[in-house]
């Protein structure tokens, strides 16, 4: 009797997987061909993969997805298949529809280098004692401080905050706080926010999907993606996005730390009025 063909070993990652690993590395293997570079897969092929492994999967399938695009790094072998200087990303490719795709490798990181701009703190108290999670705090922060007014040079209103919603030919999506407003000249604006707090990252497909859902639901407003970041000494690191060839581009970077109003000495702004 011939032999069967060789399976190839599991890597490191499978043989000891939390979950997540495990069912995205299976679902990975089972469209990967060298040479690809990308390919598409639904919530049922997790569903399946799940069941097959004997993994179960959590109630928001959808977090599975979300892990990997923003807080953890995908398995070893998915890693190692991607060609010099690109990395696999996951977007959505419609309702329960997903797409591996290779991209231009890059990550919003704030810059060290940058001047940091101190403002009196308008946060109430009661809100940094009772915020639920970094993301909760940092929204709240650039909400009671103006930060998207004074970053952008705007007039800006929160219009909704965790707006979640369904993009044409991307499926479900969540925006973390969407704003708009308006400057001198009368042009009106739309911002969609992203806040990262922790060890989650900002990744090109969260700026992609922000841009189509203002196009989709706002066609009539400039669309100006921002990214919030908690940096370390409590700063907080400000980005304007934009999408070019597929990369996430920085338009605009500020770096502001919220003090006590005595906190603002007079070389402080003396030294702002040379900016």
């Amino acid at each position: 009797m011939p032999k069967s063909p060789a399976q190839p070993q599991p890597s490191s990652v499978s043989r000891n997987p939390n979950r997540y690993a495990a069912i995205i590395e299976r679902v990975f293997q089972n469209h990967y061909e060298p040479g690809i570079d990308s390919f598409e897969f639904t919530r049922e092929e997790l569903i399946a993969v799940a069941a097959e492994l004997e993994l179960q999967l959590p109630k928001n399938v959808g977090d599975l997805i979300y892990s990997f695009r923003y807080r953890n790094e995908l398995p070893g072998r998915i890693l190692d298949s991607a060609k010099s200087g690109l990395e696999w990303i996951i977007e959505g490719a419609g309702r329960a529809r997903y797409r591996f795709r290779l991209s231009q490798r890059n990550r919003i990181l704030p810059r060290e280098d940058l001047l940091t701009i101190k403002m009196p703190d308008a946060t109430p108290e009661i809100i940094g004692a009772y915020a639920l999670g970094d993301e909760q705090a940092l929204l709240a922060k650039v909400r009671y401080n103006r930060l998207i007014d004074v970053f952008l040079g705007i007039a800006a209103y929160s219009l909704q905050n965790h707006l979640r919603t369904t993009v044409k030919g991307i499926g479900q999506i969540e925006i973390d706080e969407i704003y708009v407003g308006l400057d001198k000249h009368g042009r009106q604006f739309v911002v969609p926010v992203q806040a990262k707090g922790g060890s989650d990252k900002h990744g090109v497909v969260q700026t992609q999907q922000d841009i189509a859902l203002c196009a989709q639901a706002f066609p009539g407003l400039i669309c100006r993606p921002v990214s919030a970041q908690f940096m370390t000494d409590d700063r907080i690191a400000m980005f304007e996005l934009t999408v070019v060839d597929g990369s996430v581009k920085v338009m605009e970077e500020r770096h502001y730390q919220l003090v006590n109003a005595h906190a603002i000495t007079s070389s402080d702004l003396e030294q702002y009025s040379r900016t």
